[in-house]
């Protein structure tokens, strides 16, 4: 945690663009951004992994990447959070980012490969699921 980039931003030992700050939630600007906008939300509970962040410090994450994405005025963006180095994450502080995607060449570019699935697999997938939610 005392070597976290995102817990020192929040704690103001590196600059950042900050965009809003609470109790909870700390907002800025990308430094390597996708594209104009580009925007991280963060918790202020340090946690690698959106499982690792009590429930009570997400509370306000959503509303504050919606009112990012209303002031940027960009009708089409994704919010992205990464759980993991294979998942892409880089920064081991979950974080939300907010990436618009102006036209087809900026922001985020994703490929969806989607396969066939199984009926029978993904029930027997839901009662698992079910079982340990």
């Amino acid at each position: 945690m005392a070597a976290c980039i995102f817990c020192k931003i929040i704690k103001g030992e590196i600059p950042s663009m900050k965009i809003f700050e609470s109790d909870k939630v700390f907002a800025f600007l990308d430094i390597g951004p996708l594209s104009k906008g580009h925007s991280l939300i963060i918790p202020k509970h340090h946690g690698a992994k959106l499982t690792e962040i009590p429930d009570e410090q997400l509370s306000e994450i959503l509303p504050v990447a919606k009112r990012i994405a209303k002031a940027l005025d960009c009708p089409d963006y994704n919010v992205l959070q990464n759980n993991g180095r294979i998942a892409h994450q880089v920064v081991d502080h979950v974080h939300f980012h907010v990436i618009p995607k102006p036209n087809e060449t900026e922001g985020l570019g994703i490929s969806w490969p989607t396969r066939e699935a199984n009926k029978d697999e993904l029930a027997k997938l839901l009662d698992e699921i079910k079982a340990k939610f």
